[in-house]
């Protein structure tokens, strides 16, 4: 899917400035863009001013574009996947010493027309997580910061007590932590 950046509204006035006039070179550009946590959550346009940005900023900012674009047939998830060594090289040894396989983990991406589309980096691949997303759940660009950690918490409570992990939360999200930090570190 493809189509020209036509609107006049801010994220896309933004796009354009970079000499961005189409949704896959914005697509492109995003995903070449480094991982990195952004200074403020709640502003997606700083993916384009500090160059850099999470799953969640980057995919939440890419759906604001297509917003603005009137393009309904792309849709934000939030998947929450076992999140291990193999679909997720990059956690290198967090867990190795760890009573688990893998923490759930929550990952933003979106879907166009249904399909899976990961840019959060050149490396990113849906595929690779697939067969491991225990949930999936269609959100808006404005509930990646808060709403997506809670949701996140929340189902981590509630799989410890569902299957006897024997670590307590704050345990399980130290590793999930570490896991990510590895990732950062990596990227």
């Amino acid at each position: 899917m493809d189509f020209k950046l036509s609107s006049e509204e801010n994220i896309s006035e933004k796009f354009k400035s970079l000499g961005i006039f189409t949704w896959s070179n914005a697509m492109a550009f995003v995903q070449d863009l480094p991982y990195g946590r952004n200074a403020n959550r709640t502003n997606f346009l700083l993916v384009l001013t500090e160059l850099k940005g999470t799953c969640s900023s980057k995919h939440a900012l890419l759906k604001e574009l297509a917003l603005e674009n009137n393009r309904n047939e792309v849709q934000l998830y939030i998947g929450i996947y076992k999140m291990s060594a193999n679909n997720t090289p990059g956690i290198g040894n967090a867990l190795q010493d760890a009573p688990l396989t893998y923490v759930p983990e929550a990952h933003c991406y979106l879907k166009i027309d249904g399909i899976p589309m990961d840019v959060t980096s050149k490396k990113s691949d849906y595929q690779r997580i697939a067969a491991s997303v225990m949930v999936e759940i269609e959100i808006k660009p404005n509930q990646v910061n808060v709403d997506k950690v809670n949701m996140h918490q929340q189902f981590v409570k509630q799989w410890i007590a569902e299957h006897d992990v024997p670590l307590n939360f704050s345990e399980v999200w130290n590793l999930r932590e570490q896991c990510i930090q590895n990732l950062s570190n990596k990227r």
